[in-house]
């Protein structure tokens, strides 16, 4: 046996996962070049190599669940790519104006189909909430009313949607509050169909740069977006949040979080999902709302988005016979690693989902938490 098969079982135990094993969490090795790999290049190893059909899980979410419950990822955490995503995260804003759009062009625009297929019928790309709901389409609509009651939205309101998505938010705050809506993505695709989608209402869809907005908005909201801001960003995000808001309004940041400080996600995610993409802090969040926004409530459902994803994999393992005649096996596997991968993320409590609600001046007499 070599020396690096002999180290990652030796990880893997700690984890109670086996090699050729048959339990949930056991896992298959088709090729041996897997061990080194991993101990090069870490979690992006990992990930390329079940790409590649080196390695296959029994169950690929019990798995990684079982892996970050044990903290192995922390093992093999200083590796070279680690290193080199880390100092170009240093050295480049690597989410600046004129690389706003990169993400849209590379995730958000891979095909509405895929979407379609994957996502509830309101297709709203972001964390459901599964509090006295039975299936994705009730956990969503569940979301975004949680969304419009936390804002204590109103007919007649004019709300600003940082990273609109397909136009769901916009949709549902125009149908059943009364409120009119402007919608802004870096996705071209996103935009089309938002547009389509919203027809007939008081919505209009932009396709632009956050920080290209400039007008005055009743309330603000911003549904999975903020991970792809950076943390170089951070402060200017808030501060043109801070200029579109009017004084008595409120702005609802829905995001992923982590639970320490960093400059960039995880090598594999960054690289094949979202280029650019960074989950935040509490700390940096923090300090990034200084003297600009007053914390009203934090409310933390990260394990629904375990149930999400699992919903979203169910959604697009079904439809992936239609949609195999436009996506490849190797996107097929891509896919299915990043979806599960991140439900068990999320059921280690790895990473967080909050929704944070942030007034200007404070509301007087205090905020009522909505839940």
């Amino acid at each position: 046996m070599s020396s690096a098969r002999a180290f990652i079982e030796s990880l893997l135990k700690k984890a109670d996962i086996t090699i050729g094993g048959s339990r949930p969490q056991d896992i298959t090795v088709h090729n041996e070049r897997l061990y080194n790999r991993v101990i090069r290049y870490g979690t992006l190893g990992l990930g390329e190599a079940y790409m590649d059909g080196w390695w296959d899980a029994n169950q690929l979410d019990v798995f990684i669940h079982k892996v970050l419950s044990a903290h192995l990822d922390k093992a093999i955490e200083i590796n070279l790519a680690s290193v080199l995503t880390i100092l170009k995260a240093f050295l480049f804003n690597l989410q600046s104006s004129a690389r706003a759009f990169v993400v849209g062009e590379r995730h958000y625009d891979l095909g509405n189909d895929l979407y379609e297929a994957m996502l509830d019928t309101r297709m709203v790309y972001t964390c459901g909430y599964w509090k006295d709901t039975k299936s994705l389409d009730e956990a969503q609509e569940a979301k975004l009313d949680l969304v419009c009651r936390k804002i204590g939205l109103k007919e007649g309101d004019r709300i600003l949607d940082i990273g609109c998505g397909w136009g769901s938010f916009a949709k549902y705050a125009a149908e059943k509050y009364g409120a009119s809506v402007v919608g802004i993505t870096v996705s071209k695709e996103q935009a089309a169909l938002a547009r389509a989608n919203c027809a007939g209402l008081p919505i209009e869809i932009r396709l632009q740069d956050y920080r290209d907005a400039r007008d005055r908005f009743d309330h603000i909201v911003s549904l999975g977006m903020f991970e792809h801001v950076g943390v170089k960003n951070y402060r200017t995000y808030f501060e043109v949040a801070n200029r579109c808001l009017k004084d008595g309004g409120f702005f609802l940041l829905h995001t992923i979080g982590y639970v320490r400080s960093q400059l960039t996600s995880d090598p594999w995610i960054e690289k094949y999902i979202f280029p650019g993409g960074v989950i935040p802090s509490i700390a940096q969040i923090g300090k990034a709302i200084e003297e600009l926004f007053l914390v009203e409530d934090l409310h933390n459902f990260g394990a629904d988005y375990d149930k999400t994803l699992m919903a979203w994999f169910r959604n697009f393992d079904a439809a992936w016979p239609k949609l195999k005649e436009k996506y490849d096996d190797r996107f097929y596997r891509m896919w299915k690693y990043y979806l599960l991968s991140c439900a068990g993320a999320f059921r280690a409590r790895d990473i967080q989902l909050w929704q944070i609600v942030l007034s200007k001046n404070g509301v007087p007499g205090g905020y009522t938490s909505v839940r």
